[in-house]
């Protein structure tokens, strides 16, 4: 056993929190499940408390690979050039949410250019979800001064939207399609798949991600058999009966109650085809993200074509040669 271990590479990932996220629950099934290890790859994985504390860890050199937000990579990742973060593979087009207008409220607001004058609901102040809000407010004509922006936490908001209380809501999994199945709620704009965020926002995106920084990338080979992994992981969390992931999955990741089922169901259509990301949906993203709040002086921004290193990514999926 000793000597299989020796053979293993042996890669530090950095996930952001919460490990409840939907977004990374692809890299917690290649972990628990074996498949990192059966590509050759000895995955250690350290979860961070959010985004940006995993763009920090690839700043500071504590993990080789780090899942977090585009966003995030950009305002708290590396600043130079030589240790310029490259993005390897993609997971979600945007944050897995859908804008959901109350029953009750349903005659006030029938469409996004309805929303001004508005309350509407977010889980925490400065969401993720809010540069999304403020590109399909912009697609209106509209800005987020327009509308009154108030966060209730995720099971308060919810609630809200329950009662009324906001006018539409920005509300994650599973609770969004609970509310809707229930009748609570419609969905407005629904972002927790890549063809929902194309047809919303008329352009793809592209928001968590695997990222390495350019002076310590690992290499190519091991780079492919870590994609092999997580897309093996993405077929079984799209197949596989969510009381079967949860048994090898820790408490942290499954959570209490009955939600993890719900989260299962709800993202099995949430992940970017292949992890595949082009330099149009980098290139939107970035678009995106500076419209809602412009980056820091000291960032520096690399195109979308140095930004990206999916080359290893890519030749997994042509055919091989006779």
């Amino acid at each position: 056993m000793l000597g299989v271990i020796l053979l293993l590479q042996t890669l530090t990932l950095a996930i952001a929190g919460p490990p409840t996220s939907p977004e990374y629950l692809p890299l917690r099934i290649a972990e628990a499940e074996g498949h990192f290890a059966r590509e050759g790859l000895n995955v250690v994985v350290r979860t961070t408390r959010a985004e940006p504390g995993a763009a920090e860890a690839l700043v500071q050199g504590q993990a080789d690979l780090v899942a977090t937000s585009l966003e995030a990579m950009l305002r708290f990742g590396p600043r130079s050039a030589a240790q310029a973060p490259r993005l390897i593979f993609g997971l979600s087009a945007a944050p897995p949410v859908a804008l959901l207008v109350p029953t009750s409220q349903a005659e006030i607001v029938k469409a996004v250019s309805d929303l001004p004058g508005t309350r509407v609901g977010l889980s925490t102040p400065g969401a993720p979800e809010q540069a999304w809000l403020g590109w399909l407010l912009a697609r209106a004509g509209l800005t987020l001064a327009q509308i009154w922006v108030v966060s209730h936490g995720s099971r308060g908001l919810v609630a809200a939207v329950e009662s009324g209380d906001v006018h539409a809501g920005l509300v994650q999994e599973p609770y969004a399609s609970r509310l809707v199945a229930d009748g609570r709620a419609r969905v407005l704009v629904d972002l927790r798949s890549p063809a929902g965020v194309t047809q919303a926002l008329g352009t793809p995106t592209v928001n968590a991600a695997v990222f390495v920084r350019a002076d310590r990338r690992p290499r190519d080979r091991d780079l492919a058999a870590f994609a092999r992994a997580v897309l093996a992981a993405e077929e079984r969390l799209a197949t596989a009966p969510p009381e079967e992931l949860a048994a090898k999955l820790g408490k942290g990741v499954v959570g209490t109650g009955d939600d993890f089922a719900g989260r299962v169901e709800a993202t099995r259509a949430m992940y970017l085809a292949g992890g595949l990301v082009s330099t149009e949906q980098v290139k939107q993203t970035i678009a995106l993200i500076r419209a809602h709040q412009p980056l820091p002086a000291t960032s520096r921004v690399p195109s979308p074509d140095e930004l990206l290193h999916v080359e290893p990514l890519r030749r997994l999926s042509k055919p091989a040669a006779r």
